[in-house]
């Protein structure tokens, strides 16, 4: 790491104290300690609300390797946010199944009522708009995500109310998981492996979801057994 109290592009003494002892915390799971890249850069999420230039130097240093190695790993994956996000992430999932069962009529809503696009963010700075492939939720489909935890069953009418709620400062209870949702930076830290006590709050797998195994269960169902290969002599 580099020494303390450098500037790293806009980080001040204060932050880069406290971002060093949780960098090192983070490295410190891992053998090799580039293999830290994915989870210090939600780290740097949860400080600045997206990939800042700022964190991606910050990354480079802690780590030892180049901030173009740092930005090709931002670059990939759609978590890791390039401009500043709102304090919600609200992911509209219109892929096939979904889509059939509502989610277009949803996504068409919500870019109606809102004003914004895919990737694009509300005036007020609240809520960003996000067009999801998949929240591998499909038993609870159309599904809107929120930070990441679900809103399953949903129609047009109850995520319009959702995104009001969010942008008003309501606490917005999600169906599983966590009792209520978190901001965008307060979520990015958990992602980064820092926990928030919360782990066990909420509904975990729904009923939806658990229907087959309780069938299997019921009914003496089991997977076919692999048949044994014979030893050629």
């Amino acid at each position: 790491m580099g020494a303390a109290g450098k500037d790293v592009g806009g980080y001040d003494e204060a932050q880069l104290t406290r971002l060093r002892a949780e960098a090192s915390q983070i490295v410190a799971r891992y053998p090799r300690a580039r293999s830290g890249l994915l989870p210090l850069l939600h780290l740097v999420q949860a400080e600045d609300g997206y990939v800042s230039p700022t964190g991606i130097t910050f990354c480079a240093e802690v780590l030892g390797v180049t901030t173009a190695e740092v930005s090709a790993v931002a670059t990939f994956y759609t978590q890791y946010k390039r401009h500043p996000n709102g304090d919600y992430t609200v992911g509209v999932c219109t892929n096939t199944l979904c889509a059939v069962m509502g989610g277009d009529a949803i996504w068409d809503g919500l870019t109606e009522h809102l004003g914004v696009g895919h990737d694009e963010t509300t005036p007020d700075g609240k809520v960003t708009l996000e067009r999801i492939e998949c929240n591998a939720a499909c038993d609870y489909a159309p599904v809107v995500m929120v930070n990441w935890e679900f809103f399953d069953n949903q129609t047009p009418e109850s995520a319009r109310a959702t995104v009001d709620k969010l942008r008003a400062g309501q606490t917005v209870v999600p169906t599983r998981g966590a009792d209520s949702v978190v901001t965008f930076k307060q979520m990015s830290r958990v992602l980064a492996g820092f926990t928030d006590g919360r782990a066990d709050e909420g509904v975990g797998a729904g009923e939806a979801t658990q229907r087959g195994t309780v069938l299997a269960k019921q009914n003496g169902w089991a997977a076919p057994a692999f048949p044994t290969e014979s030893k050629e002599s």
